[in-house]
């Protein structure tokens, strides 16, 4: 029998998704007795903690994903690019838009969407930054906004050009924010003629009573004092009731801004639904401390789209660190399973999580005792991504990048991308009537890629 035929013969394996959770399985099951297949719609693992920074012209997209087909090389791991539509458990198949696949175990891994809260509307006004063509997208939006007001001659367009808010103060808002603010004071003044750039609003939206709503009160305090620092103004408390092409609604007050960036929530990937199991109110799936489903020891889920609650009855958050601990995990007791060995529950080892405002600035928790803000947290902000990032041509290349940024305060990936912005169509923002209805002005749609948790910035193992 060929070494070939062998290999088919062992259990087969197939993790849905290669992020964080999926790639830390596929890693983990290296030399088991197994075949492992890995399934994803793009072909490349994404480092998703720096997404904001490629949306904001710090980084480029190659520096922070990597080919899956690369990092999972040397592990022998077959990669599948491809769309899953469900999981039929009872026949331990995986539906994709174009066949199927046959399963031992499943490793189901696929994160987590943006979610407006039944406002789908909204995502064409208001991009979420989940994915490369998100950032590239929301790069794009900010960058020709401040193209569009150097050729502006109509005050009231250019202020609404100028203005750039942000619905959600956590981690990924606040980085957005504190990052625009940079753009704004310090990367982009003196190259503009016809007006200061230094004009711009920036403008952090949040429901709740506090920027970052997880974090400790003392390290939310300090984080909206240093965001306020930089010139952003801060809305807690503040609930968006619509968005439009021309601006957002907080309740009948309207704020006219052509760019406008949504954080503010993410809902579980839709595979979930196709496993008849019980789901929590975002459509994550409720497991067992084993990581599986229940009734199914052969089918685990991981990352964003589990919901497990610690030994305090509190759910485990949904970051990047929890992600690589639970995939690898998941691989630990498929392991177990092939040696006829009982399953372990999975345990949290909470090393912290940190949030980064702006140069030299960042706010976080180590151990969960150990609070940290200001310079020395940024440092080891900045030491765990260079750490994590996937390849050292990537570690080199983005520690280049944030060398030049702090000691020069320039972006490096300013490139405009698609088609030409356009001006004659701009129309200034008129008085609207009551209800939060704008007026039927044509306007010009910058086009966004929608596409498929906020991920505060780990502390990883």
């Amino acid at each position: 029998m060929s070494p070939k035929s062998k290999r088919e013969d062992l259990p087969h394996v197939v993790i849905l998704g290669g992020g964080f959770a999926g790639l830390y399985a596929a890693r983990h099951l290296y030399k088991a007795p197994v075949r492992v297949t890995m399934v994803d719609r793009q072909n490349h693992h994404l480092f998703q903690p720096l997404l904001y920074q490629v949306a904001t012209a710090t980084l480029s997209p190659s520096e922070i994903a990597a080919p899956l087909r690369a990092v999972l090389g040397h592990h022998q791991v077959a990669v599948v690019l491809a769309e899953v539509t469900g999981v039929d458990t009872a026949g331990k198949r995986v539906l994709l838009s174009d066949g199927e696949l046959k399963y031992d175990y499943l490793v189901i891994a696929t994160g987590a969407t943006h979610s407006y809260f039944g406002n789908d509307a909204w995502a064409q006004f208001a991009p979420g930054l989940k994915s490369i063509e998100d950032a590239l997208a929301i790069r794009r939006r900010i960058l020709v906004a401040f193209e569009l007001a150097e050729r502006e001659t109509d005050p009231e367009i250019r202020r609404s050009l100028l203005n750039f808010v942000i619905i959600g103060a956590g981690p990924t808002g606040v980085e957005l924010a504190g990052s625009l603010a940079e753009i704004s004071r310090h990367s982009l003044h003196g190259d503009f003629r016809n007006f200061d750039p230094r004009d711009a609003r920036i403008i952090l939206i949040e429901g709740v009573d506090k920027v970052l709503p997880v974090y400790p009160d003392d390290l939310s305090q300090k984080a909206c004092r240093t965001l306020e620092k930089l010139g952003v103004e801060v809305r807690t408390g503040a609930r968006v009731t619509n968005i439009t092409e021309q601006g957002v609604f907080i309740g009948q007050e309207f704020i006219p801004a052509r760019t406008v960036l949504w954080a503010a929530g993410v809902a579980a990937s839709p595979v979930a639904k196709s496993l008849g199991v019980e789901l929590d109110r975002s459509g994550r799936v409720l497991v067992t401390p084993e990581l599986t489903v229940p009734g199914h020891d052969e089918v685990f889920v991981v990352g964003d789209l589990s919901l497990l609650k610690d030994a305090e009855g509190k759910p485990v958050p949904g970051l990047a660190p929890v992600a690589m601990q639970e995939g690898k995990h998941a691989a630990h007791n498929i392991r177990r399973q092939l040696q006829g060995k009982p399953m372990e529950p999975f345990s949290y080892w909470d090393r912290g999580s940190y949030a980064v405002i702006g140069r030299g600035h960042a706010v976080g928790i180590a151990f969960r005792r150990f609070e940290q803000a200001g310079f020395g947290a940024w440092m080891a902000w900045l030491l765990i991504h260079i750490t994590f990032l996937i390849g050292f041509r990537s570690r080199l290349a983005v520690l280049l990048n944030w060398a030049y940024s702090y000691l020069t305060f320039g972006k490096s990936a300013r490139i405009i991308t698609g088609p030409s912005p356009r001006l004659d169509r701009l129309q200034p923002t008129h008085a609207l009537p009551e209800g939060g209805q704008t007026p039927s002005i044509p306007e010009p749609r910058i086009q966004t890629t929608a596409s498929h948790a906020e991920p505060a910035t780990p502390v990883t193992h």
